[in-house]
């Protein structure tokens, strides 16, 4: 990951020269494994988000302020008692690893002044963050019992420790020598060999290291010769004097306008990548992860809607396949029926206990051999057949109606699964709720008969030329934005063929110019089953032209007067308003 003990070291350099003597005015958390300090200092007040996120972990400054819960979780209650009000004096990292200790300074009940520590370790699934009174553990956002690690307890009581897990030597003390010894003398790709032998060294800088030395950083450690070993370490040295000489560089690296990595340190192996460099390494850290980290969140809370929707989608196409299976099976209706025709036109003559009917078919004008039931006379033969042909073709309409159902559910499934991709708040989530329980796929609990009130809203944006663009994040907004919202003249936009939101252009009486009709459809494109795709075909038309379907469900449409386009779902550069 590029969140490695370089940028850790980058942070740490940054938040002793903002935090240290500020005091701690406010205490959230906003999420289960997150917490946000507001501190106070001579010259201004800073928030300062730590995040224990096992997918996410991350620790910056930043001016985003998120909600909090009504009722304060335990360890925020426990935090706000001890250290609200108290000092930062001293903010370490602990040699170069993904960990970050903060000693506050505060007054105890008796009015005595007692120092605590808040740790923080950005170590991916292993993550937390320790209050600590020394050694001793008081509590943490997490709680790591013997059952989940063997190799330590994080609970209140325990004793505090970093654990050795892995046995690798100080990138910023190693000498010549070591690095000869324990780094180059293993049998693994050079790259491997330096980010698993180094404390902070991530696979990406590992990488530059090898591309500043000029050597293939897929070739066996142990293969280097002196000369190359000599000269690979010089190069990893100048690139560790500037971290201990504190010469960092933030810099975000950019393909197509697209972020590909971070950095404390220059990159040099991204000679085509376009960059923007920045004064503060958490501005670097929220403008990264900032979009991540929230479609992390939002895919987290999300899960058991998913799952749901994935169940119920998983059943509806395995009734599906059996329904066509059915159908399949009632082809040979027809067949039956003209049985039945020819032997009340042919059969009058046939001897008794005749086993099969030879006659001309005057469909097709060729002969057919008619098996029949020895036992029955032409007449019951006949009908026989007629009844067979009676059930299957009663079979086959119930079918069809069924199985016409079947792909409207499926449909509207992954329509909802469109929408929770499309999904960025908690609010958004809520609504997706509201529908699955109103479609049955969901019982309501029954504590929370009254349904919530929602207040998510739809996407808003602003075309180049000025013309207000409104997209639907779920079905009960596409539904909203087309038949309350829009008016007959405004434009509406649809990915033809596959779920999408409801794109509404309000025209306000005036002409859409075509740099606004291409907005539109890539905004419909994007918010689309197909945003992964290279081109996304878009129908758009007139509101007035649009119909709700009779008894269908929310955000069902129907039209048949349209224009088409085929466009990229690259939203870059349209300028959102909400």
């Amino acid at each position: 990951m590029s969140f490695d003990g370089i940028v850790v070291s980058n942070l740490v350099c940054e938040l002793n020269q903002t935090l240290i003597d500020g005091r701690i005015s406010k205490i959230a958390q906003p999420e289960t494994d997150e917490l946000l300090l507001t501190i106070k200092t001579k010259k201004e007040s800073y928030k300062l988000l730590l995040s224990a996120s096992a997918s996410l972990p991350l620790l910056y400054l930043t001016e985003t302020t998120k909600p909090s819960p009504i009722t304060a979780p335990n360890f925020c209650m426990l935090l706000r008692k001890h250290i609200n009000g108290g000092r930062i004096t001293c903010i370490t990292q602990p040699e170069l690893e993904r960990i970050v200790h903060f000693e506050i300074e505060h007054r105890n009940e008796l009015g005595d002044t007692c120092k605590k520590q808040l740790t923080i370790e950005l170590m991916g699934k292993h993550s937390n963050i320790i209050f600590r009174d020394g050694d001793l553990i008081l509590d943490s956002i997490k709680h790591v019992s013997a059952q989940v690690s063997s190799i330590r307890e994080v609970l209140p009581g325990r004793t505090y420790f970093i654990p050795e897990t892995q046995k690798k030597k100080h990138p910023l003390l190693i000498t010549e020598e070591e690095f000869c010894t324990f780094v180059l003398k293993k049998p693994m790709p050079l790259v491997k060999a330096l980010y698993s032998s180094l404390t902070g060294i991530s696979p990406i800088l590992a990488e530059e290291i090898c591309f500043q030395a000029d050597m293939d950083s897929s070739l066996p450690a142990n293969t280097l010769t002196p000369i190359e070993a000599t000269h690979l370490f010089h190069k990893f040295d100048r690139i560790m004097e500037s971290v201990r000489q504190q010469e960092f560089y933030p810099t975000i690296y950019y393909k197509e306008k697209e972020p590909i990595e971070f950095s404390s340190l220059p990159l040099t192996l991204y000679p085509e990548a376009q960059t923007v460099s920045f004064n503060s390494i958490s501005m670097v850290l929220e403008q990264y992860y900032a979009s991540k980290n929230t479609v992390t969140r939002i895919r987290q809370k999300s899960v058991d809607l998913r799952r749901i929707v994935q169940t119920a989608l998983e059943r509806n196409r395995k009734k599906y396949d059996l329904q066509q299976k059915q159908l399949k099976d009632t082809e040979k209706r027809e067949k039956y029926k003209i049985y039945g025709e020819l032997i009340h036109t042919y059969g009058y003559g046939l001897p008794e206990g005749s086993k099969e009917l030879t006659t001309l078919n005057y469909y097709n004008n060729e002969m057919i051999t008619i098996p029949l039931n020895q036992d029955l006379t032409p007449q019951e033969n006949a009908k026989k057949y007629f009844d067979k042909y009676g059930k299957l073709k009663r079979t086959y309409e119930a079918l069809s109606e069924l199985i016409k159902e079947t792909e409207n559910e499926m449909i509207h499934l992954e329509s909802v699964a469109t929408a929770l991709d499309i999904a960025l708040l908690e609010e958004d989530l809520q609504e997706i709720k509201e529908e699955l329980i109103a479609c049955g796929y969901i019982r309501r609990k029954q504590n929370t008969i009254k349904k919530q009130k929602i207040t998510s809203k739809p996407f808003h944006y602003i075309s180049s030329d000025g013309f207000h663009i409104y997209v639907g994040k779920n079905n009960y907004q596409n539904e909203e934005l087309t038949f309350q919202f829009a008016i007959g003249n405004d434009w509406w936009f649809h990915a033809k063929g596959i779920p999408g939101s409801h794109v509404i252009v309000k025209t306000n009486g005036q002409e859409l110019p075509d740099q606004t009709f291409e907005e539109a459809g890539r905004l419909a494109a994007y918010y689309s089953k197909g945003r992964d795709t290279k081109k996304v075909e878009i129908d758009y038309t007139e509101k007035k032209n649009v119909k709700k379907v009779n008894g269908g469900k929310p955000g069902f449409v129907i039209y048949h007067t349209n224009y088409s386009m085929l466009i990229e779902p690259d939203i870059r550069g349209i300028t959102s308003i909400s």
